[in-house]
């Protein structure tokens, strides 16, 4: 009996699985091409995954070594000579785990093999003699990126691979390294760590030894309808009557496809909710974020062990700030590879709900300041919430008595910047163990801010603005009502923060297009 999988591999006979053929097309057209490439992805991202069902998929063409370097340690990095020696030995135990004969595995011995050049000239020697091309797949790659021995294998590769370009030499017909870092930057990291000693005169540290490396553009992330493909073989073994657009399309609102938020929603939802409602995705989102994960725990280690990325991100969700995807700008790129952004108009946006939600909590509950300056009353949980029910309208005019008491005389400029962090901080102790409040990021510029609250089955639209005039606020409510639409709700709410020195404070029911909208102004 199949099932999904959030740990290890997946194996089409044992799990549920997404099809991901277009991808393996993809990939495979690349290694027609014969390219070299690298695939680097945040963890749990189906990156030894997609090898495993790569290496089938390429097995009546090319011959696919397999190999990793999990758990593989640093002896045999301690010198060339165990290098060599260790890479032929893992080659012909993958070659055997994968079942090709013992011709093909004894090809790869070689006692005499005891430095790069001996190497260099024993792959010459067996891919020229071959009629299939050799794929030469690494995975965990980056376990030992940190080791100029590995720098000077990717050199050799490196070497091998121009010379073939000119016909001067034989080797894999493709190679893909696959892990979380890019090794194209390995020799810069090197030198800056100590561990390299740059040539005499050498100013250019980022000269990599693996720049003949063609961008993997291939989108791992799950499309709403690959998510819809792997509902359908579970609807099929377990006939539930699920509407299963409709699920695949809620999860892939929260997960924007991520593979181990796919999967894990889908595996709650099975095991513990048995709710394939996109309601029952929800409830398995506030699962999610309820309990202790490899993939969070790996997401705090790194927040808190950067703070440029930490504080990216913090300007990112919750001031509102925009910032250009510049793929060079070293924190940009390492929010990139962890998984943490995306490109969205241009823009650095944060990759998925899930990590929003988990990251706003994270910063609230980091924000000791906040804390010793403001503490959200306790006593008004049960004016807001009766009978397991949410009350925005006075959720909101709580907040309008919080704010006034604790920030309305604080400057124009902290407030205009912290707006919605302050809205966030407020619900946070409302919502824990019962709900959560996701800011709409796809929808979100510089003067607007929608916020997504859900409270067990309720859900909420807060729209949060900045007043800049009327024109601005007319936007602002044809905006809601679109989005309103798009959700379908018939209420929505509207907070509005007024730094004019003679504003206006007031909150009232509107009607607009038989929708009701509460809008108010602080």
């Amino acid at each position: 009996m199949r099932k999904f999988n959030v740990t290890g591999t997946c194996v089409p006979d044992l799990h549920y699985m997404v099809d991901i053929t277009a991808k393996l097309e993809a990939i495979k057209k690349m290694i027609d091409d014969r390219e070299y490439f690298t695939i680097n992805r945040g963890r749990q991202y189906g990156k030894t995954t997609t090898l495993l069902a790569l290496e089938h998929f390429l097995r009546d063409e090319y011959i696919v070594i397999s190999l990793s370097f999990e758990g593989l340690g640093e002896k045999p990095f301690s010198s060339e000579e165990r290098f060599c020696r260790e890479f032929l030995k893992l080659i012909k135990e993958a070659l055997e785990l994968s079942g090709y004969s013992d011709e093909e595995q004894s090809k790869w011995e070689e006692e005499a093999v005891d430095d790069f050049t001996s190497l260099s000239r024993h792959i010459r020697k067996v891919c020229k003699a071959s009629t299939m091309g050799y794929v030469l797949m690494i995975d965990e790659v980056d376990k030992s990126s940190n080791n100029v021995i590995f720098l000077n294998f990717l050199s050799k590769l490196r070497a091998k691979y121009l010379a073939r370009a000119s016909g001067k030499d034989f080797t894999f017909h493709s190679v893909i390294l696959a892990g979380v870092y890019d090794v194209k930057n390995i020799k810069l990291r090197l030198i800056q760590e100590g561990l390299l000693v740059p040539a005499s005169g050498e100013t250019t540290f980022n000269n990599s030894p693996w720049n003949i490396a063609t961008d993997f553009e291939v989108d791992m992330s799950f499309s709403a309808f690959e998510i819809a493909s792997m509902l359908s073989e579970y609807e099929v073994d377990k006939k539930t009557g699920m509407g299963i657009e409709a699920v695949a399309k809620e999860i892939h609102v929260y997960t924007s496809g991520y593979p181990v938020l796919v999967s894990r929603i889908c595996q709650i939802v099975d095991q513990k909710l048995g709710d394939w409602t996109p309601d029952g995705v929800r409830r398995a989102v506030k699962f999610i974020l309820e309990e202790n994960s490899p993939l969070f725990d790996s997401l705090i280690k790194n927040l808190a062990g950067n703070i440029q990325l930490s504080e990216m991100t913090y300007d990112i969700l919750m001031r509102g700030a925009r910032w250009s995807f510049t793929i060079g700008n070293p924190t940009i790129g390492l929010g990139f590879r962890y998984g943490y952004f995306y490109r969205l108009d241009g823009r650095v946006k944060i990759s998925n709900k899930i990590f929003e939600l988990f990251m706003t909590d994270y910063f609230i509950s980091q924000d000791q300041l906040a804390r010793l300056k403001a503490t959200v009353p306790q006593y008004i949980e049960s004016d807001i919430i009766e009978d397991g029910k949410f009350d925005m309208q006075v959720c909101l005019e709580k907040f309008a008595k919080y704010y006034q008491q604790y920030y309305s005389k604080k400057d124009v400029e902290f407030l205009e910047r912290e707006a919605r962090y302050l809205v966030l901080f407020f619900l946070n102790p409302l919502l824990n163990g019962r709900g959560f409040a996701h800011i709409e990021s796809a929808f979100t510029d510089d003067r607007r801010m929608d916020v997504v609250v859900n409270y067990l089955n309720q859900q909420f639209i807060l729209e949060l603005k900045i007043w800049h005039g009327e024109k601005r606020q007319q936007d602002g409510l044809d905006q809601l009502l679109g989005y309103m639409e798009k959700m379908g709700l018939n209420e929505g709410y509207m907070l509005t923060f007024d730094f004019r020195q003679q504003k206006e404070e007031k909150q009232e029911w509107i009607q607009v297009e038989r929708k009701n909208i509460f809008r108010m102004q602080v």
